[in-house]
């Protein structure tokens, strides 16, 4: 049983079921507004980490979903628990990680709540604005299925630290690698996308329930690159007519891209151990 997915089913909203809420405004662009948490000993060991890497990763994990769905994320409101043992120094390590990752993707910080616990735990909610904002759904039969760069890494590094070794600072389990100049680029080109945080098979089947949907795929792939998880690399659909374009816009930003299945008929099951619960 899938307990995330039995959970969320409890909730009846027209807004869930993306990365982020889509919320009609007056303006003419659209607000959309996604939260991620990020928990001690759930997503992360506080030794594996700096106090700055574990801010920065809990904002580059939240733009992420803002990015996938070809908004521009603009305010940050932060939720922390933190251990009351945390001197000044320590704090301001922490604030420097948010702000500066902040400031980076210009985003405004504006809010939030502090309270005291005995681990460090972060929630982030972003309100983001988008033109025409991309979502799970609009997959069509015969669209390409493709993922950017390389999977596999994340899962190998996890394993190592799991054992007591040490992985390297640039690691995208440290700091995920997002893509934004890119994906707002080939967005006119995308059907559906979603970024990979939980493994490429489990996002496939995200994409799958979402569009009733199953894929034909060009090759096998290995379950240490699908069940890999927190990799933040981007899945999307297109359709055929636009592979020379995506490509082309891929290699200037030097992003290598997989198409690994074509849409069909059918349905499709993850087969990965489930990330929560």
């Amino acid at each position: 049983m899938n307990k995330e997915n039995f959970f969320i089913n409890l909730f009846h909203s027209k807004y869930i079921g993306d990365d982020g809420a889509i919320v009609n405004n007056a303006t003419k662009k659209k607000l959309i507004i996604s939260s991620d948490s990020f928990f001690e000993n759930i997503h992360f060991k506080r030794q594996w980490f700096t106090l700055y890497q574990i801010a920065q990763k809990a904002m580059l994990i939240n733009i992420s979903d803002a990015i996938v769905m070809n908004a521009k994320a603009k305010y940050a409101i932060l939720n922390i628990a933190i251990p009351p043992n945390f001197t000044k120094k320590q704090l301001i390590e922490l604030a420097n990680g948010f702000k500066d990752t902040a400031k980076k993707y210009n985003i405004k910080i504006i809010g939030g709540d502090t309270i005291s616990n005995t681990k460090l735990d972060i929630s982030i909610t972003l309100l983001s604005y988008a033109k025409k904002p991309i979502k799970r759904t609009g997959a069509k039969i015969n669209d390409l299925v493709a993922y950017t760069n390389n999977l596999g890494e994340v899962k190998k590094d996890l394993d190592k630290l799991l054992n007591g070794k040490k992985i390297k600072p640039n690691s995208k389990f440290i700091m995920p690698k997002l893509h934004p100049k890119f994906f707002y680029q080939i967005s006119q080109y995308i059907s559906s996308a979603l970024d990979i945080s939980d493994g490429l098979f489990f996002e496939l089947e995200r994409l799958s329930k979402a569009n009733q949907i199953g894929f034909e795929f060009f090759k096998h792939i290995n379950k240490d690159i699908g069940c890999s998880g927190e990799e933040y690399e981007i899945l999307f659909c297109f359709n055929q007519k636009y592979k020379n374009q995506i490509l082309k816009i891929a290699k200037q930003h030097n992003i290598k891209i997989n198409i690994i299945a074509k849409v069909t008929k059918g349905n499709y099951k993850c087969q990965c151990k489930p990330r929560h619960f």
